[in-house]
Formats: C-alpha cells, structure tokens, sequence
C-alpha cells in the first residue's frame, strides 16, 4: 500500500502535520507512506522578505513531487496553508497541471484526503479543505475526512484545529504557534484512517 503526502509549507507549520500524518499511514501496517512538495513559486529574494528562506532551504531533503507520482499512489493525502480561505497558490498551480491524469482517468476510485493550516481560529481551515475536494471529486476520488471516532474532535478544554473535513493546526497570528499534540494526534489519525480505507477500496471482490 503506497500513501503519498502531498504538501506546501512555508514556515513549516503543514510540514509538522506532514510528518504526522505519515507517522499515522505506516501505523496501520503494511503501508509506505512518501513525503513530497509541490514546486514553490516564490523567489528567494521574496522568500527570504517573508521570513521564510530558512524554512524552505530545511526543506530542501524533501523531494519536488512530479504530477506522474500521484497516479501510482493508492492513496494521496494533501496538505496546504490558507490563502483567504482557500488553498495556497503552489498548490492551486500544481493541481492545475494535473489535466492530463484527469483525462487518462488515472486518479479514478484513490482515496483522497486534506489537512490544513491558518493563522487565526477562524481563518477558513473548512473552507480550504472543502474547496479543495471539488478538484478531487473532479479526478474521480474517493473523499476521506476525519470521523468523530478521532475523541479530540469534539474537545473544548483548549483552542485546536480539526474538524470532519480534516486535521488543521492554527498558526497564530506571528506563526509562532506550532502544532499542539492533539492538532498532531487528529493528523496521525487521519493518515491511519485513509490508509485503511485504501485497503478496503484495493481489496479484490
């Protein structure tokens, strides 16, 4: 079972969930689970007025994935930042040039899922995620969220991301603010849980 995790970070905040997410893929056994970036879009010289040259270059052991990659996955799991409430420009520019698997229907019947970050509480985490579904629906894939069997769903003890849709963290307004441990336990779950469905939908009969 091959699981590919599909992400863009800047400041390393989706990374952290990436990470995650792989962590709970391989624990349900049987299952390789790859990293991979999307092209970045940015200059260095944009880059490093952002603050966030230094991310990106702690980045660089992490390989640019190639569109050909996501039709030999059995799974793919996507991580992206907000952007305004949806999906960040790298990966909008990267999906785009999936047309051709779209055409070929190579995408048709993998299991599919999206986990996300925003700056604030209430920064569009859903909105990104559901937005994001509609490229996936469009490739004929099988839409995998974060079920409430995940307990720390339904905490409210303290701020956290998550919700059906899928694993988020909150950034915090500077970015200072990384992945609390129940944020990293809903991404582990998460990837658990779409490497299971992808058993169920490649097992024969």
């Amino acid at each position: 079972m091959n699981v590919l995790i599909v992400y863009y970070s800047l400041y390393g905040h989706i990374h952290r969930m990436a990470e995650a997410i792989k962590e709970g893929a391989e624990s349900a056994g049987g299952v390789e689970a790859r990293l991979c970036r999307v092209p970045e879009t940015l200059s260095e010289e944009v880059l490093e007025k952002m603050g966030a040259l230094e991310t990106q270059r702690s980045l660089a052991h992490i390989p640019i994935c190639k569109v050909a990659e996501l039709a030999t996955a059995d799974a793919i799991i996507f991580g992206t930042p907000t952007r305004f409430g949806n999906m960040c420009g790298q990966m909008r520019q990267f999906l785009d040039a999936t047309g051709g698997l779209w055409a070929k229907g190579a995408l048709v019947g993998k299991a599919a899922s999206v986990f996300t970050s925003s700056g604030t509480q209430h920064g569009g985490q859903e909105s990104t995620i559901l937005s994001f579904h509609f490229t996936l629906l469009h490739q004929g894939m099988v839409l995998v969220g974060l079920p409430y069997t995940f307990a720390g769903q339904s905490r409210s003890d303290e701020i956290t991301g998550g919700s059906p849709y899928g694993a988020s963290t909150i950034a915090g307004s500077d970015g200072q603010r990384m992945p609390s441990e129940n944020e990293l336990a809903a991404a582990r779950y998460q990837g658990k849980h779409v490497a299971e469905i992808a058993k169920k939908l490649s097992a024969p009969g």
